[in-house]
């Protein structure tokens, strides 16, 4: 980021109003971004959820076949069941995880003194990590009501998934199921993410300015991609994070549904969820299974996080 070009002439007295106001819009653009990435792909999050974790009313059906079959069960707006949670919790989300990002970068960059693409890699991947941690209660509660089926619901709701969570699964302990490996699965998820895309954002306007980049809305000094570009960048950046970290991700799903699943006693800890997903489903069925679909939401998904939060940098001024 470059919120040092403003257009306004410097004032000691503004400087550290200026800051304050840079972090929230900062936040705000963050916030946004997440959300209209999230809602555009909302359905295929649920399906996603269903096979990882083997759900027993979908388990014998494929990516496609359980887009159809929800609907047929349990009405159109079971594709968005658990999607309230997810609202809740994808703003904080989003909004921490690009202004963590913005900090991570600088800070390596001018204390440090790491440069270059590397430092898009580990700030990528501390920016996912700090998310994560901050919001993984809600994660969890969306992931549960996400997986419950129409008539075999345990819980009724947001608020009643947390009590339930908190009295029956150790407190506030119980929220936090499987975050060892979703810290794991996020630092190559996040950092290669913010990898790519910088790295093609930055190479792309070095190499063919005219071509792919345009005078940003806000600092007609500062060259931004076109947008047709950033969705492209953007969903190459996600399919590239997805392949890397996926396995991590559904060992995460088995062990933040705990209880619910039959099979939970034999996913307690991640080397041994790994392990028994392999050797019960195998790689392409276990590991790997709901890999194309998360092909389908997570270049969709990345490729209008990115763009929308290219967009908001311009409307709030950030760039």
């Amino acid at each position: 980021m470059t919120s040092e070009a403003v257009s306004t002439p410097p004032a000691i007295s503004s400087a550290p109003i200026s800051r304050d106001y840079y972090w929230l819009r900062s936040f705000v653009a963050g916030g946004v971004a997440g959300c209209c990435a999230k809602t555009t792909i909302a359905p295929l999050d649920r399906v996603k959820i269903l096979l990882q974790a083997q759900n027993p009313h979908y388990k014998h059906l494929g990516v496609f076949a359980t887009l159809k079959a929800v609907p047929q069960k349990e009405g159109f707006w079971g594709l968005y069941k658990g999607n309230g949670a997810m609202m809740v919790r994808i703003f904080p989300y989003g909004a921490i995880q690009f202004m963590a990002f913005d900090s991570y970068k600088k800070l390596l960059s001018n204390r440090i003194g790491i440069s270059g693409h590397i430092h898009r890699l580990v700030a990528g991947s501390m920016a996912g990590m700090t998310a994560v941690i901050c919001t993984y209660p809600l994660d969890v509660v969306r992931a549960r009501l996400a997986f419950q089926v129409t008539g075999d619901s345990r819980y009724t709701g947001i608020i009643n998934a947390f009590h339930t969570i908190y009295l029956k699964e150790g407190g506030v302990l119980g929220f936090y199921r499987g975050l060892t490996p979703t810290l794991i699965g996020m630092a190559p998820y996040a950092g290669f993410s913010f990898f790519t895309f910088g790295t093609l954002k930055s190479l792309g306007l070095k190499h063919f300015p005219e071509l792919l980049g345009r005078p940003s809305s806000d600092n007609p000094d500062v060259l931004v991609l076109k947008p047709q570009v950033n969705l492209l960048c953007g969903g190459v950046a996600g399919a590239v994070a997805q392949t890397i970290s996926y396995p991590l991700d559904v060992a995460r799903r088995r062990m933040q549904l705990g209880v619910v699943l039959p099979d939970h006693h034999k996913c307690t800890s991640l080397r041994k969820t790994l392990t028994y997903v392999y050797k019960e489903y195998g790689v392409k069925k276990g590991l790997y299974r709901g890999l194309s679909l998360n092909y389908i939401r997570c270049v969709p998904s990345q490729a209008v996080a990115f763009t929308t939060y290219e967009f908001m940098k311009q409307v709030l001024y950030l760039n």
